[in-house]
């Protein structure tokens, strides 16, 4: 971080010649003052390079391989993105029976709290994550988190989330991440998992687990991503297999 004198000398003007063209600068999102007297470069540059060009391209080879999850496990499933602090919802696939929870396209959903969210954060780099958890803290400070590094390593050393949701009483959240070639999430492949009492036969956790990490792993080859094989092992939960 830097102030404006530090900036101004930096670029070799005046303070006065600088000051018009910070406020822009914050005021569109690209410079954010992280304290009293310190402005810095915000994610957004990042988003616009590395996130909204190959959308269209996410969205075309996402949503038949998001049909044919949702089928296999009669779930609904989600794609988000991350931007300036939140996550983003690109397209949603609602399960086939008519029956189940799913999220609209276009909602947005707290980073921290969320398996996707964090997911999102995990697989960065240590410079992208550290200013995606400082944006998301700051718009919503209940959600500050001190344990949030340990568990964004623990994320990323798995593969993949899995917790219950902290939203709705009785779903259980399971993400993996949809990989660029350099290893970084561009987006998260989600199924909020719901229980049917009506079906037996109905898939466990386990099994959804497996089938999200052969989606997700299919989507990021079909980007032109990383194919992490053999990454995520589905971690045994609680009540899953009848236990």
């Amino acid at each position: 971080p830097l102030t404006q004198k530090d900036i101004a000398q930096r670029m070799g003007r005046s303070v006065g010649e600088i000051y018009r063209m910070i406020a822009v600068l914050v005021n569109r999102n690209y410079v954010s003052l992280v304290d009293e007297n310190y402005y810095g470069v915000t994610t957004k540059l990042f988003e616009l390079a590395h996130i909204n060009p190959p959308t269209h391209r996410l969205l075309v080879e996402a949503m038949p391989i998001m049909d044919r999850l949702a089928s296999e496990l009669d779930q609904s499933c989600h794609l988000t993105v991350y931007s300036q602090g939140k996550q983003v919802v690109l397209c949603k696939v609602d399960t086939p029976s008519g029956m189940g929870f799913s999220i609209r396209a276009g909602a947005e959903v707290d980073v921290l709290i969320s398996a996707s969210g964090r997911v999102l954060l995990a697989f960065q780099d240590e410079e992208i994550r550290r200013l995606r958890v400082e944006e998301a803290v700051a718009r919503r400070p209940e959600h500050a988190d001190p344990q949030i590094s340990s568990i964004l390593n623990s994320i990323r050393a798995s593969g993949y989330e899995s917790i219950p949701s902290v939203q709705v009483r009785g779903l259980y959240a399971v993400s993996f991440p949809i990989l660029d070639a350099r290893d970084h999430a561009i987006a998260a492949l989600t199924v909020p998992y719901a229980e049917r009492i009506d079906q037996i036969q109905r898939k466990s956790i386990p099994e959804v687990t497996e089938a999200l990490g052969t989606a997700a792993r299919n989507l990021s080859g079909r980007v032109g991503g990383m194919v992490p094989l053999g990454r995520a092992n589905p971690r045994k939960v609680k009540g899953s297999d009848g236990t």
